[in-house]
C-alpha cells in the first residue's frame, strides 16, 4: 500500500482549480475552429471544453497513469454516468490533440506576467554506464555526454527546459547528449520569449547574452567568473540604458 498513489488536495480547492481552468479553455476554444466531424453528437455525456480541461488538470496534478486519472475523476469530479467511459475519453483527448496543444501554448505565454524564468537541462539516460560504448539503441540519434552537475558520463539524450518561478514551462527541446547548454539554449528561451531569465555557468557566453537582448529583448543573467573581463552588472546596466532608450 505504500508504493500506492495518495492524493491530500482538498475536494473544495480541487473544485476551484477545475472551475478555474474550464473558465480558461472555453475562452481560447471559441478562437479555435474544431473541424471534428461527429456521428451521434446528441449523444456525447461533455462537451469538448470539459474534456480539455479534465486532460489538463490531471497532467497538472501528476498523474501518469490513464486509467487512476479516469478512475478518480469519476470518483471526485463527476459521476460514472455523466462522463465517458475510460477508452471513449482516451480516444476524445487523442483527437482534441491540437487544441491541447493550443491551450499549453497559451498557458505558456501566461508566464511572460511572471517575474522571471530559469533554464537548465538534465540528462535522460538511455543505458547503464557500463554498455553506453556498445549499445545500438538510438544510434545516431543519441550519443554520449557529461553532466558537470551529477558528474557523470552518460549516454542518452538531454532535455533543455524553461520554466517561470511558478513552476510553469515555457520552452523546451530534446537534444543529443553531447550538445552544449549554450547551443540550445536561444532555442529554448525564444519560443515565448521572457524578459528575465536565469542560468547557471554552463550558459556564460557574453556573445550569447547580446545576441538575445538585441534581437529577442531577453535579458540573461549567469554567474561571473572570477577571470571574466566585463562584469555582468555592468553589461546589465548597458541593457537597461538601452532599455530606456527604447522606452
Amino acid at each position: 500500500m505504500q508504493e500506492h498513489f495518495h492524493f491530500t488536495t482538498d475536494r473544495v480547492k480541487l473544485q476551484k482549480q477545475y472551475a478555474s481552468i474550464l473558465l480558461f479553455v472555453s475562452a481560447q476554444l471559441s478562437s479555435i475552429q474544431i473541424p471534428l466531424q461527429r456521428r451521434n453528437r446528441h449523444l456525447l455525456k461533455q462537451e469538448d471544453e470539459v474534456i480539455i480541461t479534465i486532460h489538463v488538470l490531471g497532467k497538472l496534478l501528476g498523474f501518469t497513469s490513464e486509467r487512476a486519472w479516469h478512475r478518480f475523476v469519476i470518483g471526485n469530479l463527476f459521476p460514472k454516468a455523466l462522463f465517458p467511459e475510460r477508452s471513449r475519453y482516451n480516444r476524445r483527448c487523442r483527437a482534441l490533440s491540437f487544441a491541447i496543444k493550443w491551450i499549453r501554448h497559451q498557458l505558456a505565454k501566461r508566464g511572460q506576467h511572471h517575474a522571471y524564468a530559469v533554464v537548465d537541462s538534465l540528462p535522460i539516460e538511455l543505458c547503464h554506464s557500463a554498455r553506453m560504448h556498445r549499445v545500438k539503441r538510438f544510434r545516431g540519434i543519441a550519443d554520449i555526454g557529461y553532466c558537470a552537475s551529477k558528474r557523470i558520463t552518460f549516454y542518452g539524450l538531454k532535455l533543455h527546459l524553461q520554466v517561470t518561478d511558478q513552476g510553469l514551462p515555457m520552452g523546451y527541446v530534446v537534444t543529443e547528449a553531447s550538445c552544449h547548454d549554450r547551443v540550445a539554449a536561444e532555442t529554448v528561451m525564444t519560443q515565448i520569449p521572457h524578459p528575465y531569465n536565469l542560468g547557471d555557468k554552463g550558459y556564460i557566453s557574453q556573445k550569447l547574452q547580446k545576441k538575445l537582448y538585441e534581437e529577442h529583448r531577453v535579458a540573461f543573467w549567469t554567474p561571473v567568473r572570477k577571470n571574466q573581463r566585463i562584469r555582468q552588472s555592468d553589461a546589465w546596466k548597458q541593457w537597461m540604458k538601452r532599455k530606456r532608450k527604447v522606452v
